[in-house]
């Protein structure tokens, strides 16, 4: 049988190739990697998971971030011509509702878990290993994400986050108490203040326990009070008492505005003390929910991850959201989920296209990130880079790379940065021991 043989496409490449080097990388969709031969029927997949409708923490703008992500992606030429394609799963606050997340990761044949939230890490690491699928850009809440080899985190997760809450403390409290979660997540997260007080020479915070999913704190508020010395037989905030070298810090997600609102009516029979919180415990909705420049959250201290949601380095994610998910009130982009989630996907971005467009799956991911693969997030973070010499020497926390922090605060109702830059706690870090 004879008939017209198919055209090369041998000169359509090499032709791309010249244009791509011509014009820079950057502007051409395609460029950056190997043309694929793979037609657009045949998606690179990935997974986000995170808890909706629980309740305790709920994340749900994470995986709407990640849809929006990869329609923009998509918009723009997709990996190499191929969608990405994003499959969610709601990890429901349950240790087995996890791990079912992690096999749906496996059976829906996933390069990556990116940008997700869950407090079970021992629950969904190890299908992860035993699958051979990386997990990048999780939320930071357990040790697991830090200890593992197939994780990659993009920040310093509540280690850092606490580690430099307590320093960001240390210069103003001579006592603190600290409002935590009475959980497994959540023990570890006296230990982790308390060595960043130390480094100024402070004391260690006094340990406050409450349940995760209480819808009054009203106890807790008061055993907190007590604790640093805000007696009531000291007069009231009413009456203008104040104890500024006391202070009170709270870490419990979502909860911590219920919290905080247990407290303020608390706190008007006590004396007014300085308040503080993480990354996720204050944001800006928040604050705005709550008087704005009249919320009594005015002048909490704050320490986050990343630069405060008013730093232009956001205005891409921002862009993305407004266009691809404008409608979506779940997406907050001052959110650290949902931050976190962008990062996520731009370092998932950056590898994907560093590989060959034909040979894309979990392992050559993996290979890529343990060989060093950086990434440039805009300043968001430093490069990240997950070779065996850019981890840090952190006992149980061995996967950590970016242990930078900004210390933020509430002024005049918004959230803002009250240092410029980030703030290196990775000294400050290995300083810390567990069985302290």
């Amino acid at each position: 049988m004879t008939g017209r043989r198919r055209p090369s496409s041998r000169p359509f490449r090499a032709a791309v190739a010249a244009l791509c080097t011509a014009v820079g990388a950057s502007l051409l969709t395609g460029c950056g990697g190997v043309l694929s031969n793979k037609s657009d029927s045949d998606p690179i997949t990935v997974m986000t998971w995170a808890p909706e409708g629980t309740k305790a923490t709920n994340m749900p703008g994470m995986p709407a971030m990640a849809r929006a992500f990869a329609r923009w992606v998509n918009d723009s030429g997709g990996i190499h011509g191929r969608n990405l394609r994003v499959v969610t799963c709601n990890e429901r606050n349950d240790a087995v509702q996890a791990a079912r997340c992690a096999q749906q990761a496996k059976d829906e044949k996933a390069v990556a878990v990116v940008g997700s939230y869950s407090q079970y890490g021992r629950a969904f690491i190890s299908p992860l290993e035993v699958a051979g699928i990386p997990y990048i850009g999780g939320y930071g809440v357990t040790q697991e994400e830090f200890d593992s080899p197939y994780s990659y985190p993009v920040n310093g997760g509540q280690a850092a986050l606490l580690v430099g809450n307590g320093r960001q403390l240390a210069s103003r409290c001579e006592r603190t108490a600290l409002v935590r979660p009475d959980t497994i997540a959540g023990d570890e997260l006296p230990q982790l203040l308390n060595t960043g007080l130390r480094a100024d020479r402070r004391d260690a915070a006094h340990d406050v326990r409450a349940p995760e999913d209480a819808g009054d704190y009203s106890d807790q508020a008061a055993t907190a009070l007590k604790s640093v010395g805000a007696d009531s037989s000291l007069g009231s905030a009413a009456q203008g008492a104040a104890l500024d070298s006391s202070c009170v810090t709270a870490a419990l997600g979502n909860r911590t505005g219920t919290f905080f609102d247990s407290f303020r009516r608390v706190q008007e029979n006590h004396p007014k003390v300085r308040i503080a919180s993480i990354l996720g415990g204050v944001r800006q909705s928040l604050i705005d929910s709550t008087g704005g420049t009249s919320s009594p959250l005015e002048g909490t201290y704050a320490t986050a991850w990343y630069p405060a949601g008013d730093d232009a380095r956001w205005n891409p994610m921002k862009k993305v959201i407004n266009k691809y998910a404008f409608d979506d009130n779940r997406i907050d982009p001052d959110d650290p989920g949902t931050q976190t989630t962008w990062i996520g996907y731009t370092v998932l971005r950056s590898v994907l296209m560093s590989l060959h467009a034909d040979d894309i799956s979990a392992r050559t991911v993996r290979t890529a990130l343990d060989n060093g693969h950086a990434v440039n997030t805009g300043g968001l973070t430093p490069t990240l880079r997950w070779g065996y010499d850019d981890t840090l020497h952190v006992p149980n926390y061995s996967r950590i790379v970016n242990a930078d922090v900004t210390y933020q605060m509430v002024r005049d109702g918004r959230l803002v940065a009250v240092r410029k830059g980030f703030v290196n706690v990775s000294k400050i870090l290995e300083r810390y021991h567990p069985a302290d």
